[in-house]
């Protein structure tokens, strides 16, 4: 399904039906909508599953007209919900989908109520580069200097991330912008009661994160999924399955 949101023509999934409980789905970065169908599966029969595609991340809804930084993301989260015409919600986040919520439950008014929230393998920690990687960069910032536009870029495509790798230009932009903001300050921001569902051997955003995630929001919980990666809900679907129907009492 589509929905124009400010010129953008977003693609969203919806499973069961309109006057049950909205549960939003945010995804992880680059993510497609329909991966996260598992959440329609185990919940659906009694709360409406929206499943978001973010802009630029997968085609399906297109770019943003220009380089967003995380409060671009953010701000296209509430004028979808409103587009939505929700005035009450849960909001759940995949990594990246998590850093959205993390930032929007920091806004001083919202027009919706969010009742409660479920981050799965979250991001928003900033973790210090390893000193590998700190010299790496020295060395990168220094020779740069020297370098050509097309010879810095050349250097970007071979030693970026596979997720920088595949962005488009204007998405790579994205991507530096809204991954280096630190939310960590921001987490004691987050009031509703919070469910946190994480893969111990994740090492994208690590167990640790999750820790702290649970340590500074006020009202917030742990569900380990042991051996799990970044993708618990993947590697390990039942016992995904089974934390979500317990906690929406299915």
């Amino acid at each position: 399904m589509k929905i124009d949101v400010n010129g953008i023509s977003a693609y969203y999934e919806e499973y069961g039906t309109k006057d049950a409980p909205a549960v939003l789905v945010l995804p992880g970065w680059m993510a497609k909508a329909s991966i996260y169908r598992i959440v329609a599966d185990a919940i659906s029969e009694k709360y409406r599953v929206i499943l978001l595609d973010m802009p630029g991340f997968t085609g399906d809804t297109p770019e943003p007209p220009e380089a967003w930084n995380l409060d671009g993301f953010v701000d296209f989260t509430v004028d979808f919900i409103n587009a939505m015409g929700l005035t009450s919600l849960t909001l759940m986040g995949h990594s990246f989908g998590g850093r959205i919520i993390i930032k929007l439950m920091n806004k001083s008014e919202l027009s919706f109520d969010v009742e409660r929230i479920v981050l799965i393998d979250a991001a928003g920690i900033r973790h210090e580069l390893s000193a590998s990687a700190q010299r790496k960069q020295k060395i990168f910032k220094l020779a740069k200097h020297f370098m050509s536009e097309s010879q810095i870029e050349h250097y970007k495509e071979t030693h970026g991330s596979a997720d920088y790798r595949a962005a488009s230009p204007l998405m790579r932009e994205c991507m530096v912008k809204a991954i280096n903001e630190d939310l960590t300050p921001l987490l004691s921001g987050v009031k509703p009661e919070v469910l946190l569902i994480w893969g111990t051997a994740d090492t994208a955003t690590p167990i640790s994160d999750g820790e702290l995630m649970e340590r500074s929001m006020p009202d917030a919980g742990l569900a380990r999924i042991e051996g799990a990666g970044h993708f618990s809900f993947a590697d390990s679907p039942v016992v995904f399955t089974n934390i979500l129907r317990s906690y929406f009492k299915l």
